[in-house]
């Protein structure tokens, strides 16, 4: 096999032109995968609506939350198709750009609805622009005024038509925006004769009384069945692998290594000055206990040079518990960066299992009840930010000296203690009030009427 830098050259280059020639496809999919997301949520929290002021029972909150996200997709398509625009302009490769679309959650959610499977690739394109340009119209293009989802004035609406951005035109035209108007939310809803939350509630009930809705009912049961055991077997796998693997390492790798360099060059009894006071303390100890047994006539009383020998068997096995500890202690370190590498190589060759642990945990985390989120969280603060933390937080950084051989410095752990949890709490609190605010906003008032 040819190993030469020419060789490893050439392989780059040809990596950088195969990922250079991907590009226009690679900007489309990401660009569709916006759409879909936007979609997604106007299927479940808007009754396939646009997500809108007037929308539902949401408060401004929860609708503050939702805007968020569509300022975030709609930003990504928009730069997207600037890029698979600017892209196609140099490479002639329809072939390429209309390769079959990843795997995704919402992309499979959305694939069999639209029939892409059986689709060319030609047309694939097609219609996924199509598909990029129904969404975004439904925000850019609406009448007679719209939401601005894009806030940065450099920003620039994609055309529903082309997917190129089109400069805003303050020419009095229902689809002009003015200039002052920029970041502002002035979106007005068509207003029903029925409320929203009435029609989602109709429309529930008209899937439910489809014939079809027993299968989707049990397809949707063996899918959350399918996420749930993959995510607890990665989960399993995240634990184990970097445990056996510090543990195989230590034992059959690092282990011999370390004992026949210490043995080799005569390498210290003790590797930091703690346990070397540590062991003399001990030894000190064994010397007064023994004395202490003699005087009071628990053991018979012995001559001084009985004694000297109990002592030197004492400091011997001493010395063999702590040159143990010793090298323990090195071999951690070593054993602990090939662990380390194990679980990166883990998280780097499972990204698919990644994206359904993360979708596993949202629903377990959103499907909790306002009163058990609010539990976690006080759980969670008064553990790690409580009025206790500080002694937790103490045992762990003895712990984790200990485990690495340093030594234990307190005023290191002080100032960790004093600084690491009160930023700790500053952050919990900013997610609370930014994220978790919008996303649940009775599970916040809970917590803070169970703090109280």
């Amino acid at each position: 096999m040819n190993t030469s830098p020419w060789n490893r050259f050439v392989k780059y280059l040809y990596t950088a032109r195969q990922w250079y020639r991907e590009t226009p496809e690679r900007a489309l999919e990401q660009a569709y995968e916006a759409a879909l997301a936007i979609k997604a949520i106007e299927d479940e929290h808007f009754g396939g609506q646009p997500i809108g002021d007037r929308s539902g029972d949401y408060g401004d909150s929860t609708l503050s939350y939702f805007k968020s996200d569509l300022q975030k997709y709609l930003k990504a398509i928009q730069t997207r198709m600037v890029e698979f625009n600017a892209s196609r302009a140099f490479l002639e490769l329809p072939e390429r750009v209309a390769a079959q679309p990843k795997s995704g959650v919402l992309v499979d959610r959305y694939h069999r609805g639209f029939g892409i499977d059986t689709k060319d690739r030609a047309s694939l394109v097609f219609e996924k622009l199509e598909f990029i340009d129904g969404v975004i119209a439904r925000y850019i293009n609406r009448k007679p005024t719209a939401i601005v989802p894009i806030s940065n004035s450099p920003n620039l609406p994609i055309s529903s038509k082309t997917g190129s951005p089109q400069p805003y035109q303050n020419n009095g035209s229902p689809n002009s925006i003015p200039s002052d108007a920029e970041g502002v939310d002035t979106y007005i809803e068509e207003v029903s004769l029925l409320p929203r939350s009435l029609l989602g509630t109709l429309n529930r009930i008209t899937k439910e009384l489809d014939p079809a809705a027993e299968k989707e009912v049990v397809k949707n049961f063996r899918n959350s069945k399918v996420k749930t055991v993959i995510s607890l077997r990665f989960i399993l796998l995240l634990i184990l692998v970097p445990l056996l693997t510090h543990q195989i390492a230590k034992t059959f790798i690092i282990g011999p290594i370390v004992d026949r360099v210490t043995i080799n060059n005569n390498a210290p009894l003790f590797i930091n000055v703690d346990l070397e006071e540590e062991a003399f303390k001990e030894l000190e100890k064994f010397e007064q206990h023994l004395k202490f047994q003699t005087l009071i006539g628990r053991a018979p009383a012995i001559s001084p040079e009985e004694t000297e020998k109990r002592i030197e068997e004492k400091a011997l096995e001493i010395a063999e518990e702590f040159g143990s500890e010793s090298s323990g202690a090195i071999k951690n370190v070593f054993a602990d960066l090939i662990s380390c590498l194990a679980f990166v190589m883990i998280l780097l060759t499972n990204k698919k299992e990644i994206e359904i642990v993360k979708s596993f945990m949202d629903d377990v985390v959103y499907g909790l009840s306002d009163s058990a989120k609010a539990f976690v969280i006080i759980l969670f603060t008064d553990v790690f930010v409580g009025f206790h933390s500080p002694h937790g937080w103490e045992v762990i950084l003895e712990g984790v000296s200990r485990h690495f051989g340093l030594p234990e410095n307190r005023q290191f752990i002080f100032l960790f203690i004093a600084t690491f949890p009160v930023i700790l709490d500053t952050v919990f609190k900013y997610w609370i009030f930014r994220y978790l605010n919008r996303s649940s906003p009775s599970a916040v008032a809970t917590y803070k009427n169970m703090n109280e």
